[in-house]
């Protein structure tokens, strides 16, 4: 790859990113409205089944779903302690589908900056929630990325 494809090549995977994310939502929105039968891997399986997705997308989407699949009970933990005044089980489907996302991101994938996620998360709710989505997942997911900024540890070559 020459110097000039980098920037085109960065831009690329940003997209497809982006587009495995809202293909991840419709996804757990689909597995959440079978009564989430099954796990979330089967519900990504029944969906390739029918659906065409980009092969360029599919390993982020594997990840994702896998990721989802194996620490939902932590994710849920973490959104649980972000909101306030709020039981998971009241919010959208959507929006929690967004939340899961975003915050598997931020504590599983270290090569995607929290911010990152953030402004990924709260573009979907922009595009698949309510009108109080964006603010309220944005508030949600600043307080996860600042609960676990605040449990991680500072290596020992850091602290001088």
């Amino acid at each position: 790859m020459s110097e000039n494809d980098r920037p085109t090549y960065a831009r690329r995977i940003r997209i497809d990113r982006t587009r495995a994310r809202a293909w991840v939502l419709q996804i757990h929105y689909r597995w959440e409205s079978s009564g989430c039968a099954g796990s979330l891997i089967d519900a990504l399986s029944d969906t390739t089944a029918t659906r065409l997705i980009s092969q360029t997308r599919m390993p982020y989407i594997r990840t994702l779903v896998t990721l989802i699949d194996n620490h939902l009970e932590e994710i849920d933990t973490h959104i649980r302690s972000a909101l306030d005044n709020w039981h998971l089980d009241r919010v959208s489907s959507i929006d929690r589908g967004v939340l899961r996302i975003a915050a598997v991101e931020i504590s599983y994938l270290d090569e995607v900056p929290p911010k990152v996620s953030i402004q990924e998360a709260i573009l979907l709710a922009e595009a698949y929630g309510g009108s109080d989505s964006p603010r309220f997942v944005n508030g949600v997911l600043d307080a996860v990325f600042k609960d676990q900024s605040k449990n991680q540890t500072i290596p020992q070559d850091l602290t001088g």
